[in-house]
């Protein structure tokens, strides 16, 4: 039996008419069984008049029950069935759309009782609509609000679903992007705070813009740096390719913020980027008090030390990102390092291109084409574990350019090894602020006493100084 057939024969017309009917019937059914048996009792009559008076009895009550009928299914099609079959209508009407199944035409003498289910149900709709409205308000704003804090796709999982705020979380592979501006601390001490923080958020909403663009959830903000995550809540199967692609345009993304900062006096950023492919778990951590989402795991160290290892304008991978990637990307031969509390040696590669459904080639470095041979004597400090070494070496430079200085340091420097730089001599009344740079992989006659070190962080007025001697071939 069909849904229509269902409908049509346990609807309110049905129903009420059937009702009426068969009551009829069966008042005049028992009045023309007494009619009869009272002819029959109280009157000698034939057997033969006692039939043709219930004919006629017959003829009359079916001439009453068809008048009846007749004019109660007006009277009760007008006052009650066609009142209850438009609210039914406009019932169903609600499924499509709620805001057109609000009012309903009813006659004047439509009954009481129906006139206020009509205004009972429109104030009820009315309420829905302003709970819904307010609740659809309250959720834009609550996405709007906290996707600033949060991804979107954060939010979402956490409105929608009803574990969102559950503590705890689930394993997931994802890859793993840190994000570091070189040099910004040592910067932040000679500007004032205001203007570092306007120059920090400029950097953060072009990096920020990039990461979603690759479809990535920025899990931190700290300070100068960035942890964003490619494969969660919801892996896309390219993550790794995403989080390199993304890494490459974030570098690229410098050299047209830095054209803009410079006409207001800052010095050129830079920004070292590792990547790190591994296993994690994703979720609410914290305590029912306090939480946040987020991911712990190696994979999230890893992603830190490889970073650690970067100089600015370097995208490094680590091997188990690479294995991933490999077919797509271009990098250096791959480069170990052992770091403080790692029993293997750390593997990465520069990256500097991809091709895959993403096509991304790192900008080539403008400076550091002309080369200075300069000898100053220096001194200079390890930094471990951002502390300063108390024990100063001691060194001369060989030659420097607008990014690198080669040093002769006696007692050797292991590569990527950060320290802080102070030269041991002042000219026209200027004394050479602190510079901090990174040991990077360098190799002149097998000594190791000879060194290559990538400027992280210089004073603006030294870089000016640096670069008007190299422009002018001498000092």
């Amino acid at each position: 039996m069909t849904e229509y057939n269902k409908n049509k024969k346990s609807g309110v017309r049905r129903i009420l008419l059937m009702g009426v009917f068969w009551r009829i019937l069966f008042i005049e059914a028992a009045l023309l069984i007494f009619s009869l048996f009272y002819k029959w009792a109280a009157e000698d009559v034939s057997h033969i008049d006692l039939f043709w008076y219930g004919i006629r009895i017959i003829i009359m009550v079916g001439i009453i029950i068809a008048f009846m009928m007749i004019t109660l299914e007006k009277f009760l099609n007008h006052r009650i069935i066609t009142p209850l079959e438009k609210i039914a209508r406009s019932n169903k009407r609600i499924q499509k759309d709620i805001t057109r199944a609000g009012h309903i035409e009813l006659s004047d003498d439509a009954p009481q009782e129906i006139k206020s289910i009509v205004t009972s149900r429109g104030k009820m709709l009315e309420t829905i609509l302003s709970v819904s409205d307010e609740r659809l308000r309250l959720m834009n704003f609550i996405r709007e609000t906290f996707g600033r804090y949060l991804s979107n796709k954060v939010v979402d999982e956490i409105l929608e679903s009803p574990k969102g705020l559950q503590i705890g979380g689930t394993r997931k592979i994802v890859t793993v992007l840190m994000a570091d501006l070189r040099g910004f601390t040592s910067l932040s001490e000679t500007r004032d705070p205001e203007e570092m923080v306007q120059l920090l958020n400029r950097f953060l909403e072009k990096m920020s813009v990039i990461i979603h663009k690759y479809d990535g959830i920025i899990d931190e903000i700290i300070g100068d740096s960035i942890l964003a995550i490619f494969g969660a809540p919801e892996s896309h199967g390219n993550d790794p390719e995403r989080a390199v692609a993304c890494a490459l345009e974030m570098q690229n993304a410098l050299t047209p913020l830095n054209n803009e900062i410079l006409t207001s006096g800052y010095p050129p950023l830079e920004m070292g980027i590792g990547i790190n492919t591994g296993t994690v778990i994703v979720g609410n951590i914290g305590s029912e008090l306090r939480m946040k989402y987020g991911i712990v795991g190696a994979a999230v160290n890893t992603a830190a030390r490889i970073e650690s290892n970067s100089i600015g304008g370097q995208v490094l991978i680590g091997k188990s990102t690479y294995e991933l990637v490999r077919e797509y990307v271009k990098a250096d031969p791959a480069q170990t390092a052992m770091m403080k509390g790692m029993k293997k040696p750390l593997v990465f590669y520069s990256v500097f291109a991809i091709e895959s459904k993403y096509i991304v080639l790192l900008n080539s470095p403008v400076e550091g084409k002309m080369v200075l041979p300069i000898r100053i004597p220096f001194q200079c400090w390890k930094i471990i574990d951002k502390k300063i070494d108390l024990i100063p070496m001691t060194g001369e430079t060989i030659s420097m350019d607008g990014n690198k200085i080669d040093a002769h340091i006696p007692s050797g420097l292991e590569i990527f090894t950060d320290i802080r730089l102070k030269f041991d001599f002042c000219i026209d009344a200027h004394c050479f602020e602190d510079i901090y740079a990174k040991s990077i992989p360098f190799e002149k006659g097998g000594e190791k006493s000879f060194n290559r070190l990538q400027i992280t962080s210089m004073d603006t007025k030294d870089r000016a100084i640096l670069k008007k001697w190299i422009s002018q071939g001498l000092y």
